[in-house]
């Protein structure tokens, strides 16, 4: 039997935590545009989409996304779902169906044993059966320290395809899952702790979720993951040029978030988060406490789109530009 390995402890950051900050990014990718190819682009770099996504024919698009992260629970099996179930997510939030997926493995072979390697890699492979995507082969590395996800590629009809520039005023905004697996998942790393509700929400899948937005027509929207709600939020407003209204009463949360939050359980990147939205959030009378949980970093979280879905939270709703990209109310 192997010794219980925690491999949180191999990771500086957890999940989409780990990701580079928002405010970064953007200055990292400015400027560079697609390279030219053949088919027509249908989304690529402009609005920082879920996906790209290029047409084949009249009723055939073709989604191409990559997403993987560093370890967000100790756990390889379940750290493998959370991953797939992640990287599946980003083509469900364009309005589309995975197909195929490919393993995308960095390993420490001299310091974890190869039989956790595997588990992550069965984890995996069980969340892509259960979404009825192929996961044929991959590319794996030896690497300093464990990272897992998935490159995927699905179809979409392009009538039905979901972006953050199609939103209007006057539409609800809904959120599929709850917040504060970012706080809690902190709280995991840093003491071993187990919260069985944020593994079982990172780890379903966003597949009826979408399903159920593109049957009542939704358009606009993305999933909520490393840059929190408000960072997702605000990223949505600014290319459909409309300001987001957030009604904080009405945004669900995990049991044991707030604790987490207040027992002090924050990641640098949902603090990073919270800088970077500031400059265009009208926070409203929302305390200190609300805004970290509104921009905690997500992993695998739920699709925030423009229009309502059974069964998910009506958090607010899409306003006229005004001075601000996101106020909270």
């Amino acid at each position: 039997m192997m010794e219980p390995v925690r491999l949180t402890k191999y990771a500086r950051g957890g999940g989409c935590a780990c990701k580079i900050p928002p405010g970064e990014l953007e200055i990292m990718v400015a400027g560079l545009g697609p390279a030219t190819g053949t088919a027509e682009l249908l989304v690529g770099l402009d609005h920082g989409d879920d996906a790209a996504v290029v047409r084949l024919d009249e009723r055939t698009g073709l989604v191409s996304t990559a997403d993987f992260f560093t370890p967000v629970v100790d756990d390889a099996y379940d750290w493998g779902r959370i991953a797939a179930a992640n990287a599946l997510s980003d083509v469900y939030a364009m309005g589309g169906t995975p197909l195929v997926a490919l393993n995308l493995l960095c390993w420490p072979r001299d310091v974890l044993p190869l039989e956790l390697a595997r588990e992550v890699l069965r984890g995996g492979q069980d969340v892509a059966r259960e979404a009825g995507c192929h996961l044929a082969g991959g590319h794996s590395v030896d690497d300093d320290g464990p990272k897992y996800g998935l490159a995927v590629t699905g179809t979409v009809r392009p009538e039905e395809l979901i972006t953050l520039d199609a939103g209007r005023d006057g539409v609800p905004l809904s959120l599929t899952k709850p917040l504060g697996v970012g706080v809690l998942n902190t709280r995991h790393k840093a003491t071993g702790e187990s919260f069985p509700e944020a593994v079982a929400t990172m780890s379903a899948l966003n597949r009826e979720a979408a399903r159920a937005a593109v049957a009542a027509g939704i358009r606009c929207g993305t999933d909520v993951t490393g840059f929190g709600l408000l960072g997702h939020a605000s990223k949505l407003a600014r290319a459909s040029q409309v300001t987001v209204a957030i009604d904080t009463a009405r945004v669900p949360y995990l049991a044991g978030a707030r604790e987490a939050l207040r027992d002090g359980f924050v990641s640098g990147g949902s603090r990073r988060n919270l800088e970077w939205v500031t400059q265009w959030t009208d926070f409203g009378a929302a305390d200190e406490a609300e805004r970290l949980l509104l921009a905690d970093a997500q992993t695998s979280g739920g699709l925030l789109v423009a229009g309502e879905v059974p069964g998910a939270a009506v958090v607010g709703e899409l306003l006229p530009r005004g001075e601000h990209l996101v106020v909270l109310r």
